[in-house]
């Protein structure tokens, strides 16, 4: 299949070839006829793309302070490595397309194949869309029609946010495609429109889409005096410009206690008097309506119910649809141009260009695209030298910017196949990379025979059953932390390792912190040590959204699963002894916010004695450095600074034991797994500690709930407890 997509380091415009996506849960597979190109808001993103580095840091001062903080807390060369790889990333162009259903994933039952919708998919031949994002096309629209439903929706919520009656006056400034629907939504809602643009002939336009008046320059004494010297009732804007003049001018047309909603993007700079005094409102539009950008509505597909949220962005769908099915919405008429998806480079050109004048450009899709391509597309001709053969499962931010490129850096790794839900993102890494094969079917990789480990770099809701995939295949698994999220995921990879035919697979956590050189000093400075120690190991982890996936219990687990583990597993290390007890607290109380797994402490237990704390604290700065590592323990005193620095305390002497760049240990931790497999070792990380470690995470979880201590069985032997039969500490 062909997607369009933009570089975002040079905005070059490119047709990839991209294997078949798979259709998720809650989702549908559509080949598209028609999709629309939204001309405001796509070429602002290739405008930004085009510019230089300079330019894009003027125009994003945000991104610019993310990489700062990044620089301070990462270090100039990796950040250097990892935004260049995030330029080099392609961008998927358009969201506003229609066509037909090939597939239902489960849980779809309001569409079925064959049917005909609209969506917010991108410029693509295939297109996996969340079902709250589409809307079926009635009978008497075409597809062409139906390409401007995302924008209808668009201009139809900033409408019902301006809460006009019938017979109230609206003034719309900008005439663009979103300003003209606005125009036809309005006068088919009642209302008298008046309307302004730069462009003549947009204004002549928006005449014949229903406006009373609209003209060049029109300002506020022409609409006062359209109105009788009130005013109008609402503005709305739908330009789209860096100047701060259509606020301005809305600001003076509303009339007193009048209501002002910006659709467009524009100049913010507010003067309060005209609003003071006018007891004017002023709201923002976000997008399509209810819904948007909750990941629970649209992701996972759970509705509001209509009787509260009477139009959500998905019934605003249906509403554009269904007056266009009664001849109330024509868009038609705002068709400009047509372009088949193949010569879609050529549409930005004429509108980059202004050759000639435009406003809705279609591009086109054959019935071709209909006939589904093959998931699995060949990336490498040639063979590759390499003692172990990788495949990888996700091509998310970590594993495009950090795992794999190391990875692959080495001489022992033969990169073979590469799967990504969408196929987008496996396609492209692997292209870099040097992968074989890219693919949306996972099951690609466990029949590969040329694949020797699986490289598990997903959402942490799919770890537990891939890895049980890779070691029923019988290949070695490298996961990404965490192993699993649940105690019965655990005792089901355990007893998958225990009836393995031998040589049993290695398995291996993504627990790097260990294999840093800082960790590896530390652990020799006390390795003579017979006493226990105590180790306080604290992360200064950023605060993230509530709604965030990796806060989701069921598919992220919680950050304590999900990261503090890290912490577990380098105590473990340290003190060179599995966990055998776990307790937690967290924040609490009135003032205390939506999620506090992730402001806690985690004391721990030692099979050896020794106590550990992790301190998990989300409730900082990001200028302040993220982890610090503190043992105590026979007359000596070690510390460990962002993995930057390793120094110790012993005979009332301080020295350095490590000292560079910041090394988190992901290169040596790869390095390791690989030799383990070369030469027929152990794994790196032996899996009692696995065991242990993951327990440990999963039962502080459990302790925050319950406020208790948990004992944690041990492995192996006749004496050893099932995973699933934990206790409460006595």
């Amino acid at each position: 299949m062909r997607r369009l997509v933009q570089n975002i380091g040079t905005g070059q415009l490119s047709l990839e070839d991209l294997p078949r996506p798979t259709v998720p849960a809650g989702h549908v597979l559509i080949a598209n006829r028609a999709s629309l190109i939204s001309a405001g808001t796509e070429k602002t993103a290739r405008e930004l793309a085009q510019k230089s580095l300079l330019a894009k840091a003027k125009a994003r001062p945000d991104h610019v302070r993310r990489v700062l903080e990044k620089v301070r807390n990462e270090g100039l060369w990796s950040t250097v490595e990892q935004v260049r790889a995030k330029l080099d990333a392609p961008m998927p162009m358009g969201y506003c397309s229609a066509g037909t259903v090939l597939t239902c994933g489960p849980g779809v039952q309001q569409f079925k194949p064959g049917d005909r919708v609209a969506s917010n998919g991108g410029h693509a031949d295939l297109v996996t869309v969340p079902r709250n994002l589409c809307a079926r096309i009635p009978d008497e629209v075409t597809f062409d029609q139906a390409a401007f439903t995302v924008l209808g929706a668009i201009a139809m919520q900033g409408v019902r946010l301006s809460r006009i009656t019938l017979g109230e006056t609206v003034f719309v400034i900008g005439l663009g495609l979103v300003g003209q629907i606005t125009v036809a939504l309005l006068r088919a809602a009642g209302a008298t429109v008046i309307g302004t643009d730069l462009d003549p002939a947009k204004c002549a336009l928006a005449k014949e889409m229903g406006a009373a008046a609209a003209h060049v320059g029109l300002g506020a004494d022409d609409v006062r005096s359209l109105t009788r010297g009130l005013g109008a009732d609402a503005v709305l804007i739908t330009a789209s410009t860096n100047s701060n003049g259509p606020i301005d001018l809305a600001a003076d047309a509303v009339r007193q206690k009048g209501r002002v909603v910006l659709v467009g993007v524009i100049g913010l700079t507010l003067d309060r008097r005209p609003f003071y005094f006018k007891e004017a409102e002023f709201v923002v539009s976000c997008s399509y309506g209810p819904g948007r950008y909750d990941a629970n509505y649209e992701q996972g597909g759970q509705d509001y119910p209509a009787a509260h949220v009477r139009w959500t962005e998905q019934r605003n769908f249906q509403a554009v649809l269904d007056l266009m099915a009664t001849g109330q919405l024509d868009v038609t008429r705002l068709i400009s141009h047509r372009f088949e998806i193949g010569r879609a480079p050529a549409a930005y050109d004429l509108i980059e260009a202004e050759r000639e004048p435009y406003l809705g450009v279609l591009l086109e899709y054959d019935d071709a695209s209909a006939q589904a391509p093959d998931p699995v597309i060949e990336l490498r001709t040639e063979g590759r030298p390499g003692d172990v053969g990788v495949s990888c499962l996700g091509a998310g931010n970590f594993a495009r910017m950090v795992l794999l490129p190391k990875l692959c850096g080495f001489t022992a790794a033969r990169p073979e196949v590469i799967c990504s839900a969408g196929g987008g993102s496996a396609a492209d890494v692997g292209r870099k990379l040097g992968f074989a094969t890219a693919t949306s079917d996972e099951r690609q990789v466990w029949d590969d025979e040329r694949t020797d480990a699986v490289f598990v770099v997903t959402q942490h809701h799919q770890h537990a059953a891939q890895v049980l995939h890779a070691i029923e295949a019988g290949k070695h698994v490298f996961v990404e932390k965490p192993l699993c999220l649940t105690l019965p995921e655990l005792a089901m990879l355990e007893a998958a390792l225990r009836t393995a035919p031998p040589p049993a697979p290695l398995v291996m956590v993504g627990y790097n912190r260990r294999f840093s050189p800082a960790a590896i000093a530390m652990r020799q400075f006390f390795t003579h040590m017979h006493e226990p120690l105590t180790v306080s190991i604290r992360f200064n982890a950023s605060m993230i959204p509530a709604d965030h996936w990796t806060q989701v219990d069921s598919l992220g687990g919680g950050r304590i699963i999900g990261e503090a583990c890290h912490g577990i597993d380098l105590a473990t290390y340290l003190t060179g002894s599995p966990v055998v007890r776990v307790y937690a607290e967290s924040i609490g109380g009135r003032g205390a916010p939506a999620i506090t797994d992730d402001q806690s402490f985690i004391t721990l237990r030692h099979a050896n004695g020794s106590v550990s704390s992790v301190a998990y604290l989300a409730g900082g700065d990001k200028a302040f450095p993220k982890e610090r590592v503190e043992l105590f323990g026979g007359g000596r005193v070690g510390t460990i600074d962002d993995f930057r620095a390793a120094e110790s305390w012993v005979g009332g002497k301080r020295r350095k034991l490590w000292s560079g760049g910041q090394d988190k240990g992901h290169a040596a931790e790869l390095e390791a797994f690989l030799r383990a497999i070369r030469e027929g070792g152990d794994a790196p990380i032996s899996w009692s500690e696995l065991r242990a470690t993951s327990m440990a995470a999963i039962l502080a979880v459990r302790s925050l709930r319950e406020g208790r201590a948990f004992d944690i069985p041990p492995a192996g032997g006749a004496s050893a407890a099932p995973v699933n039969s934990v206790k409460m500490a006595s």
